[in-house]
């Protein structure tokens, strides 16, 4: 009897280390909403990471809308909470996830940053930032608009989440490149809260108030595609030149048909690859850069089949 007593001590305490360890090495990714094809191209990153990396587990998660800033720290709260090895977080306010980061640099459980920077109260509680270089995305755009259009008449701006870590950079670069570099007049910015719905009623708007308008930019992928579908419903598709972000299928077919004249792709992808394999090699003792640069091309129709589109496209 007692040898039995035993062995089913013993087989609910393996079950209890094993539960523990499962937990310990859970590794979990929150993005700024999983409905979107840039994150869901994220996760595909991240996925492949984490099946190279030996034992451990991950979790995917991210609000319904980018706008939903407390459900993101909600979950970010609950993964310290449940003493998971490492984070991936791609904040969606620079602000309101410091508390929680910082909850997880008092647990020693490492962050890793992707996509979008946290303000600097917060920049002694995470190992690693990788994202696009969001400024200088931000001057690749305005560049291109330029040449298009020239140094004179008027563009409009449209914009997602005011004062979001990727928003401010890539939005204030564009805006400092075009006013250190030509005399166009900037209409807005006007935030869709990065819903495609919105941003298409948004630049119908603009497109009505500003009949002489020779430019626009759309500053992310449901920002870009609203702006696109708006600018062929309302017949000035290749007519008011228009540069999105992002890369998914509907932006790709906006290149192809001359709706958009470029689009600039992020390494969304490598984001969440390099995003866990960055946090695996935190958890087992390794060192990782401060910040990784993980790239953007310009796409147009005359790249769009090369190899250097194809590697970011989605």
């Amino acid at each position: 009897m007692r040898t039995i007593v035993s062995a089913c001590l013993a087989s609910v305490l393996a079950l209890v280390a094993g539960s523990a360890l499962a937990a310990d090495k859970e590794i979990a990714v929150v993005v700024k909403t999983v409905n979107s094809t840039f994150w869901q191209n994220v996760q595909k990153g991240a996925t492949a990471a984490q099946k190279e990396s030996s034992g451990f587990t991950m979790t995917f998660q991210g609000p319904a809308a980018e706008s939903a800033i407390a459900d993101q720290v909600n979950m970010v709260e609950n993964a310290v909470n449940r003493k998971v090895a490492g984070i991936v977080l791609a904040p969606s306010d620079p602000d309101a996830l410091v508390p929680a980061i910082k909850k997880a640099w008092e647990a020693k459980i490492p962050v890793v940053l992707i996509d979008s920077q946290i303000s600097d109260a917060g920049k002694q509680y995470y190992q690693s930032f990788l994202a696009t270089d969001n400024e200088k995305a931000g001057e690749l755009c305005a560049k291109a608009l330029i040449d298009k259009v020239g140094t004179t008449g008027k563009i409009a701006v449209m914009s997602y989440v005011a004062g979001a870590g990727s928003e401010i950079g890539r939005v204030g670069g564009f805006t400092k490149y075009i006013k250190a570099n030509s005399q166009l007049k900037i209409v807005g910015p006007f935030y869709s809260q990065s819903q495609m719905a919105t941003a298409l009623n948004q630049t119908t708007d603009v497109l009505a108030a500003n009949a002489d308008l020779k430019g626009i930019f759309g500053a992310n992928e449901p920002t870009a595609i609203g702006m696109g579908r708006a600018l062929a419903q309302a017949g000035k598709a290749g007519r008011v030149v228009a540069v999105g972000f992002d890369g998914n299928q509907d932006l790709q077919g906006f290149v192809k048909d001359g709706t958009l004249e470029a689009i600039a792709v992020q390494g969304s992808y490598q984001m969440g690859y390099l995003g866990v394999q960055s946090v695996v090699k935190l958890a087992t003792g390794g060192k990782v850069d401060k910040f990784l640069d993980t790239g953007v091309v310009l796409v147009n129709k005359a790249n769009i089949d090369q190899p250097e589109a194809k590697n970011v496209l989605y």
